[in-house]
């Protein structure tokens, strides 16, 4: 589903919405999210999932055209775990 389905979707079964308003209601989540994880903190979402950010050391790697080894420096990467009752649907159907 992309972001204009999902807009498209909410303004259908919120009729007291226009779609402009709808999509200032889906960006201002994402961007809550956005932001929370910028932050660093972890993003709960009750019978969805978290947003939570883990950290990666740093590397050695190879570059695959040269064969030459690079260094990867540590980062922190966007990690999401599904909730339990959304793992539970996905499962029975």
């Amino acid at each position: 589903m992309t972001k204009s389905a999902l807009i498209e979707k909410l303004s259908e079964n919120i009729e007291s919405l226009t779609k402009k308003q709808t999509e200032v209601v889906v960006d201002t989540v994402f961007e809550s999210i956005k932001n929370a994880l910028t932050k660093g903190e972890k993003v709960e979402i009750r019978g969805f999932g978290n947003f939570k950010l883990r950290s990666r050391k740093a590397r050695k790697a190879r570059n695959p055209k040269t064969g030459e080894s690079v260094e990867v420096p540590p980062k922190k990467v966007p990690y999401f775990k599904v909730g339990k009752e959304l793992r539970e649907m996905i499962n029975r159907g």
